[in-house]
């Protein structure tokens, strides 16, 4: 993942405000935790929740952060450093020519 970068944790970021917003809505929507979380305020509780999933929100941003990137330079044009397509840049001149 170190090579995706800030995309990685972009994917990762906005998964987390999925979830939580999502325990929140379903809380507030009549859901009710059966643990301690539910004592907490919804908030917190949505927060629990989101933590308890969150070797499955890893496991998902592992599994989306490729296609991510590949869509981001699709769209932009831009490559990230590091990728096979920059180092293979047909505009780079060979090492030592001038």
């Amino acid at each position: 993942m170190v090579e995706y970068g800030i995309i990685a944790l972009i994917v990762h970021y906005v998964i987390f405000a999925i979830v939580i917003t999502g325990f929140y809505f379903a809380i507030r929507s009549g859901w009710h935790a059966t643990s301690t979380a539910a004592s907490v305020g919804t908030w917190g509780a949505a927060y629990i929740a989101a933590k308890i999933t969150q070797p499955l929100r890893i496991i998902a941003t592992i599994a989306i952060t490729p296609l991510v990137a590949r869509v981001y330079e699709r769209v932009t044009g831009k490559t990230r450093p590091g990728s096979a397509r920059s180092s293979t840049d047909s505009t780079a001149s060979p090492p030592g020519a001038a």
